[in-house]
């Protein structure tokens, strides 16, 4: 059992994080550079442009971001993809930007998955670029549908089953607290997969992708 002593060292943290907490997250939208309006319509313009290409959808993608006033100093242009396994789903991802408010990623594969979305600390805007995701919640008898070019907005604190049937690949922006969303990315390692490399290799570039962007004031 905790000694007194312990528990009002656990009492003190609390009672000095809970206030910097509660300021922090009324004051969340000031820390995020990227907007979720012009994510999708950059999204539906390389679709346009590139119809079912995803290689040059991305590079679509990535080349006007890293052009574009108040962003660029913050996207990855090095095009690093890793196996992602989480909640019973597998894909790969290439990170695009990683901070304490903000991730943006491409996430896909190239034939199919199925899995949990996981109840995450942060809002995650599903940008559909190639293929259809399904997306299901309890009680209802028909499957949501995201064509190319729609938004599967998961808000933060629910949960949904999803599946792609087959190649499919998205932009995915999340904005609120990202370092809790990092416990159920890593889960599967430990429960299942036992990927150690795959592991060592996302907690490498999200930790220098959030770094590096903390040393630029982006939180």
């Amino acid at each position: 059992m905790l000694s007194v002593r312990a528990l009002s060292f656990i009492a003190a943290i609390a009672a000095l994080l809970f206030p910097i907490y509660t300021y922090l997250e009324a004051n969340l939208e000031s820390f995020y550079v990227f907007d979720t309006a012009e994510l999708h319509g950059l999204s539906k313009r390389a679709i346009e442009a590139h119809g079912n290409d995803t290689r040059a959808i991305v590079s679509y993608i990535v080349g006007e971001l890293s052009q574009k006033d108040g962003v660029h100093p913050y996207v990855n242009l090095d095009e690093e993809w890793v196996f992602n396994n989480a909640g019973g789903a597998m894909g790969a991802m290439y990170i695009i930007h990683a901070s304490i408010t903000e991730y943006l990623i491409i996430f896909g594969t190239a034939i199919g998955t199925e899995g949990h979305t996981g109840r995450h600390t942060a809002d995650d805007y599903f940008h559909i670029l190639t293929g259809t995701q399904l997306a299901y919640v309890p009680g209802e008898y028909e499957p949501e549908v995201y064509p190319p070019g729609s938004v599967h907005h998961l808000h933060r604190g629910t949960v949904k089953q999803y599946k792609m049937d087959s190649s499919c690949f998205a932009l995915e922006y999340a904005r609120g607290w990202i370092p809790p969303m990092l416990g159920f990315g890593y889960a599967d390692t430990f429960t299942s997969t036992l990927d150690f490399p795959t592991l060592w290799a996302t907690t490498r570039i999200t930790g220098r992708e959030m770094i590096m962007n903390l040393f630029r004031g982006k939180i």
